[in-house]
């Protein structure tokens, strides 16, 4: 099999979707007055036997825009310190700009047309990376406006359960609570998640 027909098969797995996974962490649950905090984005390839596995990843720590709103009890839930100086923490443009270019390479070199958001309560992340988006005028947001893949709701169908660590026991994907609550880690098992759920389905006789 050649590149080209890899990337062919995971645009035609999709309807010309490329699914890339999204994980962010906050300050709260209101996209438009609570802070974007982290965010992450992993990105699938698919093998030549027709699987789905993780390609590589892009993430930053990001500064609170001006005026956000930081709920403590969100903060104590994540354990994020917003004024860390070794968070490295960089402004909502420079994250989004520069996932949103990655992830318009990762669809021209995959022959999709658009990319469809991946996530754990997908709604929750679409919706504060398209409230980022906005305040940032970014014009080209390279995901579906509303479209999005919800592991939460495959892991219900799939494995009875929708909480991402019990969803990833389930599965056999080792889930390490000490670490959760972290845009990367929580993204990377998502899109394991995502992947094992997808190729089940596969070798299962679903769709090929």
């Amino acid at each position: 099999m050649t590149e080209n027909d890899s990337y062919s098969k995971i645009a035609q797995r999709f309807r010309g979707y490329l699914p890339v996974i999204i994980d962010v962490e906050t300050g709260g649950f209101n996209h438009e007055k609570d802070a974007l905090l982290e965010i992450a984005a992993v990105y699938l390839r698919m093998n030549d036997e027709g699987l789905l596995e993780i390609d590589s990843h892009h993430y930053f720590n990001v500064h609170p825009f001006e005026g956000a709103n930081l709920d403590p009890a969100s903060l104590k839930f994540t354990g994020i310190d917003p004024h860390d100086p070794l968070r490295r923490a960089v402004d909502e443009a420079k994250a989004l700009t520069e996932i949103f270019q990655s992830i318009r390479r990762a669809i021209k070199n995959n022959d999709c047309s658009r990319a469809v958001l991946v996530g754990h309560n997908a709604a929750f992340d679409l919706a504060f990376v398209n409230a980022a988006a906005d305040r940032c005028k970014i014009k080209r947001n390279p995901f579906h406006p509303f479209t999005a893949f919800d592991t939460a709701s495959l892991a219900g169908l799939v494995y009875g359960q929708t909480v991402l660590s019990t969803a990833c026991e389930a599965a056999g994907i080792p889930f390490d609570k000490a670490n959760a609550h972290n845009a990367l880690y929580d993204g990377n098992v998502t899109a394991e998640l995502f992947c094992m759920m997808v190729n089940r389905w596969k070798t299962l006789g679903g769709l090929n």
